[in-house]
């Protein structure tokens, strides 16, 4: 168990600082994260607690926060398809050339 919670904490420690880079974006998304940040924790801590009173191991809660924390990892980390950076570069072009228009 010690090796698991030693995993859990390398894995938080790496899913904590992309999400800060998020934060410190602001707007829309930041916020958004942050909602999604703390509803995250309450159901993975209710999750965790309905388990333990069933009668489930240490180990089984750990690996339950250990999984909540890989999708984390994937999903703040960029592992999608990419049309949301090809739309961010369009944008990003179409402002480009409309500055040079005025």
């Amino acid at each position: 168990m010690v090796n698991s919670l030693m995993l859990l904490a390398f894995e938080a420690n790496g899913v904590m600082a992309m999400r800060m880079m998020k934060l410190m974006r602001g707007g829309r998304i930041a916020r958004r994260e942050a909602e999604l940040m703390v509803s995250e924790k309450i159901h993975a801590a209710l999750k965790a607690s309905a388990s333990l009173m069933a009668g489930a191991s240490g180990d089984e809660t750990v690996r339950q926060y250990r999984r909540h924390v890989a999708a984390n990892a994937k999903r703040l980390g960029g592992l999608k398809s990419g049309r949301s950076r090809k739309r961010a570069l369009r944008r990003t072009h179409s402002r480009r050339h409309s500055g040079e228009r005025n």
